[in-house]
């Protein structure tokens, strides 16, 4: 049997408040839900993000690496070192548009794709 989506993913958070309100705020994430400081839920389109304590997560789990798509990276990049992450580099892929690799307040990794207009 095929897989037929991706249903959710998570970068490990050690201070879920810090990161709850660095997403919710720098990529205006909606939260769907919380469980106190063991899950906490956004809603991205019709798949999920996620930050899980380490508790909840697999055993080991280093963090992550999330891609998010938009349609412009300079209004976000704003947002987001003006709330503490990082930009730390951007790559043009031709046909298939641009990526930018940031860093969140506690150093995971999240990337914002930006497709080629057509």
């Amino acid at each position: 049997m095929p897989l037929d989506a991706v249903r959710s993913v998570y970068t490990v958070a050690t201070d879920m408040d810090l990161m709850q309100a660095f997403y919710a705020e720098a990529l205006k994430l909606p939260v769907a839900f919380r469980d106190r400081d063991n899950w906490c839920q956004f809603k991205v389109g019709q798949s999920a993000f996620a930050l899980s304590s380490a508790a909840e997560a697999a055993t080991g789990a280093p963090g992550s690496v999330v891609v998010f798509g938009a349609t412009d990276v300079a209004q976000l990049a704003q947002r987001i070192e003006r709330l503490g992450g990082l930009h730390l580099s951007s790559r043009d892929m031709g046909p298939h548009g641009s990526v930018a690799t940031f860093a969140d307040p506690e150093n995971n990794l999240f990337q914002i794709h930006v497709r080629q207009s057509t």
